[in-house]
């Protein structure tokens, strides 16, 4: 009983010091009012700063590594481009796309920049069409002197082409994407880029490497630079208005084809092509063909504008499909005409050897 008692008294006077303890750590612990939550605020913010100090530290660290990587980046990938377009004169699709993004310039024709990627877009379906359908080697001593050869041609091409835009602006001459469509109907009617779009879309690809698209880019530029030369020689609309007023005052075909036609092949032959023609005549530009098979034998046209030449169409039998025709022609000024002056007083700027 003895032994009871006095466990139980050193059980209490065990939780009596435990109580102590614990008093004493509440009355520590500051109290927290109105007129110290700021003082408090500030010792809580200070504690937790030495672990933010670091880690802000780090962040700008980072963010400074990886600007300077970035401008290296970009400082590398341009020296890469200049250096492939410059100096080695790099044609590969993916130098192509880079050009088809950032706007290099590969020369200067008046006060236009000549886009770089103009001059590959041209070189690149040369090379593609006699790669694949002529097997030219362009690795082989002959294949260099080829693209040599190509570059030149290429070059000026665009080049060309900046100075047409450049008159074509002045007179206030351009190509509607209705005109280019409706210039590729007819030359589809005839059957000349396949029978249909995916036929037309595979010819365009095996042939030049190119897209629908590339082939509405590139036929406009042809048609803006016939359109220009169209508006410009007025002398030859003259001689082709006087050649049809002539016929319709009751003038023979024959004889004035003789004399007024340019055609040396058929001038001497009253006109007349040396050859039955059908439809899918390749021979012939697109708008002669439509415009034969729209007259009847013995029927004369109107004058018909084929690109390079004015002419007046006679249709002089049909037969099982073709027809015998004849035709006066009048050949267009050469573009170079028209070129020269603006090219002699703006004289262009190569930025590669050309």
């Amino acid at each position: 009983m003895k032994h009871k008692i006095k466990h139980a008294f050193k059980r209490v006077k065990r939780e009596g010091h435990k109580k102590s303890r614990l008093d004493e750590a509440i009355e520590s612990i500051p109290r927290i009012t109105n007129e110290t939550v700021a003082e408090h605020r500030e010792e809580v913010l200070s504690s937790a700063r030495k672990y933010i100090y670091p880690l802000q530290h780090s962040i700008h660290k980072i963010v400074t590594i990886s600007i300077w990587l970035f401008i290296v980046l970009i400082v590398a990938f341009f020296s890469y481009c200049l250096l492939a377009l410059y100096k080695f004169h790099t044609t590969s699709t993916f130098v192509y796309r880079i050009t088809q993004v950032i706007p290099f310039p590969v020369a200067k024709a008046g006060s236009h920049f000549v886009s770089y990627e103009s001059y590959l877009f041209e070189l690149r379906h040369y090379m593609h069409y006699y790669e694949t359908q002529q097997k030219v080697d362009f690795n082989s001593t002959s294949g260099k002197q080829q693209l040599e050869n190509f570059r030149k041609t290429a070059m000026q091409s665009v080049v060309n082409d900046a100075y047409v835009k450049e008159l074509a602006s002045k007179y206030k001459v351009s190509v509607s994407s209705q005109e280019v469509s409706n210039e590729i109907t007819l030359v589809r009617q005839e059957n000349r880029l396949g029978n249909s779009d995916q036929v037309f879309a595979d010819v365009l690809k095996e042939f030049w490497g190119w897209s629908v698209d590339d082939f509405r880019r590139e036929l406009k530029q042809q048609l803006l630079a016939q359109k220009l030369v169209s508006t410009l020689d007025t002398g030859t609309h003259d001689r082709a208005n006087n050649a049809l007023a002539q016929l319709r005052a009751g003038a023979d075909f024959g004889a004035l084809a003789a004399q007024v036609s340019d055609d040396a092949t058929t001038k001497n032959n009253g006109g007349q092509y040396g050859a039955p023609i059908d439809q899918s005549n390749r021979d012939l530009p697109p708008q002669v063909i439509n415009a034969l098979f729209s007259l009847q034998a013995n029927q004369t046209s109107e004058i018909i504008n084929a690109g390079g030449t004015l002419e007046i169409l006679k249709v002089l039998s049909v037969d099982n499909g073709k027809v015998q025709a004849a035709h006066i022609s009048f050949n267009f000024e050469h573009l170079d005409k028209y070129l020269a002056p603006l090219q002699k007083k703006e004289k262009p700027l190569y930025f590669i050897s050309n």
